[in-house]
């Protein structure tokens, strides 16, 4: 079949053996090998669903996801079916794989969005009673224990008794018998046990010659004083192993009776198992999931920096070359590509490249290309790829190519109206025979196929392909870039363009005669001179747009990188505010209720004690005093210009917290007299404000004379105690921010003390980058030596 053909010439099952080394058990690497291609759009979504969300889970999961003690009996279960006998070891292997499977059960369980994993492993029952009655029945290496039948307890213990007892006459032969006995050892023949007796000495030692030795100087023989011992010992085996087979059957039936259940748990181990080994190859190819593209839509084909998958394995494993990637980028009117270019450019494996990608994602593998990563779902990728000459079938190179396109043709579905999902890969199209005659072929043979496929990518270097596109838009040009100057190919891929003919540029750095060069020339004519300079500039012009492309794409990285960095920065800000807000707001609560509870007190004294003006005094004092305890620190708004207190207005002394009523105006140092309860006092415009908070304005005179007697400010303390040292030590930067904004809050003023050690530094950086930040600190600064050094940071609060 043309589709097996087609898989061959990708090397579609080297890719398989490479998928097969990510599997961890023997039935995912055997299915992986021979890796099926769906023949439905829809399980190929199923399949990617599949990747993806295993995909997902091995990046959150750390440990658990983990295929040990899964294993292939599939042949097993038709044996059982057939009434065959499992052996221990099968038997264990089916209890283990149990095991295993409910393990990943418990972990898909536990996911919070895997709906296709949680739909698979829900068809399957693990039977955790056949697990723990094979287990009882067998140990660790399958052997039939005791603890299976009371009947092979009891034989088991005959055996050993007889044991016992021939080895105990053997020993008493041996010390009687030593000179007869070539070395004293009990050993066994045929299951007899025997003693190795000198061929000289056969008449001491009466008994059944088992074996000779090789020189025939050792006997073996069984003595007659032990030989009924050894029959019952016999007979007693036989008994044993017919009631471990009893015991072997029954598991076996019980085998029997889930073989379905069976079945399917092993086919849904490995479709996991495909799925994870799909999963790592992907991630290992740096590759992105593809979106299958609707045909009729206007949705390009978009493969950004698509790589060979089977030459970055080769690049890695077998110190291959770097791989060059290819951009590919069609737009969904166009039908056919041709590809032109030098031999050697990469044209064929550029084929390979597209035809492997779409497989990849019919198969729910990712594509090593740049996201996104859009390509149609292709019902059919039929391929003609390398040279079909055969001397046994007398083909030539042409009549190879003309026998299997006939193959890919005959295998599409003519139709004159509906585009068929194909996609189509011909190398070196129409060669092989006369260039004319080729050339007409290919011509017809493209656009025949632009009617009836999605897709048709061609390789060619007849040059009438070139115009294809300047007079069919379903046609488009693509090239292999080739370096002039080192005469060599780059590999990349060049759209909208066509190659240009190097061969007499080629010959003429390879030193051919100028004079039949010139001939050559003047007999192809001036025009494809002139086409190979215009396709030249074209490609410069190509190049250097895709330089500046680069800059631009480079400094467009740069500015998102520099966004993330502010956008971060700035969440982390907002949630600290955030976070002191929350904090000031517990502590503004917290103040009130302990002022309300110490309030409540006072009333409850007041109202136990006499009710005289001296009690209400002391108790308007408690009040005042509570106030000024828990009043927030708010800072005072500015003061109004010109305020100037007035007589019969309320004011507040701010030293003692009270209000009073002014009796005076201010005189010209400043001084003004005031009721405060039942007292007069003259107090300075400094000492008062407005109820509102504002302050009067203080005369020149007064500033000057108040400034004076200023005390000075309040300078950090220079003495270290137990309450101003914070010790942070062997926290994470995360866990240090939360307790050094504890410390800063309950601090308040004056400096604080942080010991972070020296270490990496990664720690002293975090406490300096936050104390930067914070709205409370004024500075901070390394302390001395004799202080701590680079181990202690001083903050200087505000």
């Amino acid at each position: 079949m043309i589709e097996a053909e087609t898989l061959s010439l990708l090397e579609w099952q080297r890719l398989g053996e490479h998928l097969a080394t990510f599997t961890s058990t023997k039935l995912g690497a055997r299915v992986a090998r021979n890796l099926p291609i769906p023949d439905h759009r829809e399980t190929s979504l199923t399949l990617l669903t599949e990747t993806k969300e295993v995909y997902q889970l091995e990046a959150n999961l750390t440990t658990g996801w983990k295929f040990e003690g899964i294993y292939d009996f599939g042949s097993a279960l038709e044996r059982a079916e057939y009434k065959g006998i499992l052996t221990g070891e099968t038997l264990l292997q089916i209890a283990t794989t149990l095991v295993a499977m409910r393990r990943l059960r418990r972990v898909i369980d536990g996911l919070e969005a895997s709906p296709r994993l949680k739909a698979l492993i829900s068809q399957v029952r693990t039977y955790p009673e056949l697990e723990k009655e094979i287990n009882r029945c067998l140990d660790d290496k399958g052997k039939v224990t005791e603890r299976a039948s009371p009947k092979l307890a009891e034989i088991r213990q005959k055996i050993k008794e007889r044991r016992d007892r021939i080895y105990q006459k053997l020993q008493n032969i041996i010390q009687q018998q030593g000179g007869a006995i070539q070395e004293p050892v009990i050993t066994q023949r045929n299951d007899r046990f025997v003693l190795p007796v000198k061929a000289g000495q056969k008449e001491s030692i009466r008994g059944i010659v088992h074996d000779s030795s090789s020189t025939g100087a050792t006997l073996y023989i069984e003595p007659n004083s032990v030989v009924e011992l050894g029959n019952q010992q016999r007979q007693y085996i036989r008994q044993e192993q017919r009631e471990e087979e009893r015991v072997l059957q029954v598991l076996t039936e019980q085998v029997a009776t889930v073989k379905e259940d069976l079945e399917l748990l092993l086919a849904v181990a490995t479709k996991l198992d495909l799925a994870t080994a799909r999963s790592r190859y992907s991630l290992w190819l740096e590759a992105n999931p593809p979106r299958f593209v609707e045909g009729n839509s206007n949705e390009p084909i978009t493969l950004r920096r698509l790589r060979h998958p089977l030459l970055v394995w080769q690049q890695h494993h077998e110190q291959g070359t770097p791989v060059v990637p290819i951009d590919v980028q069609i737009n969904p009117e166009t039908r056919v590509v041709a590809i032109t270019g030098p031999n050697t450019g990469g044209k064929t494996v550029t084929l390979k490249t597209v035809g492997l990608a779409a497989l990849m994602a019919k198969v729910g593998l990712f594509v090593p290309a740049k996201e996104p990563v859009e390509i149609p779902w292709f019902d059919k990728i039929l391929a003609d790829i390398g040279d079909e000459q055969s001397i046994e079938q007398n083909l030539s190179t042409f009549s190879g190519h003309i026998r299997r396109i006939t193959r890919i043709i005959d295998s599409l579905q003519p139709s004159d109206s509906e585009i068929q999902p194909c996609l189509i890969l011909l190398d070196e199209v129409g060669a092989g025979t006369d260039p004319a005659e080729g050339s007409a072929i290919a011509i017809a043979l493209l656009k025949y196929l632009a009617q009836q496929v999605r897709l048709t990518i061609a390789t060619t270097h007849y040059g009438e392909l070139k115009a294809l596109k300047y007079q069919d838009e379903r046609f488009e040009n693509a090239s292999v870039e080739f370096n002039d100057e080192t005469l060599s190919p780059t590999y990349r891929l060049l759209w909208g363009i066509p190659g240009r003919s190097n061969a007499l540029t080629i010959a003429r750095r390879l030193g051919l005669a100028g004079e039949i060069l010139d001939m050559a020339k003047n007999r192809i004519g001036g025009g494809s001179e002139d086409i190979n300079q215009v396709i030249a500039g074209l490609e410069n012009q190509r190049r250097e747009q895709e330089e500046k492309a680069q800059e631009a794409r480079q400094l467009l990285e740069q500015a998102e990188k520099f966004y993330q960095e502010v956008s971060s920065r700035a969440q982390a800000l907002e949630a600290r505010e955030t976070e002191l807000k929350r904090s000031q707001e517990q502590a503004v609560n917290q103040a009130i209720s302990e002022a309300k509870q110490e309030i409540a007190q006072v009333i409850k004294q007041l109202q136990k004690g006499e009710k005289t003006g001296q009690e209400a005094q002391k108790a308007t004092a408690s009040v005042n005093e509570i106030a000024s305890r828990h009043r927030p620190q708010i800072e005072p708004p500015k003061p109004k210009p010109n305020y100037q207190p007035q007589i019969g207005e309320k004011v507040r002394l701010s030293q003692f917290n009270q209000t009073g009523e002014v009796l005076t105006a201010p005189n010209a140092d400043g001084k003004l007299t005031i009721r405060l309860g039942t007292m007069k006092m003259s107090v300075s415009l400094a000492d008062i404000e407005s109820l509102d908070g504002i302050k009067p304005e203080v005369p020149q005179k007064q500033k000057s004379s108040n400034s004076s007697q200023k005390k000075p400010a309040n300078n950090a303390p220079t003495v270290r105690t137990e309450q101003n040292t914070l010790d942070l030590r062997g926290y994470r930067v995360n866990h240090a921010e939360s307790q050094l904004e504890e410390a800063i809050r309950s601090q308040n003023t004056g400096a604080l003390w942080i010991i972070h050690g020296k270490g990496t530094g990664k720690l002293r950086q975090g406490v300096q980058e936050f104390l930067k930040q914070h709205p409370q600190i004024d500075r901070f600064e390394t302390a001395p030596q004799n202080e701590g050094g680079n181990g202690v940071t001083i903050a200087y609060l505000k």
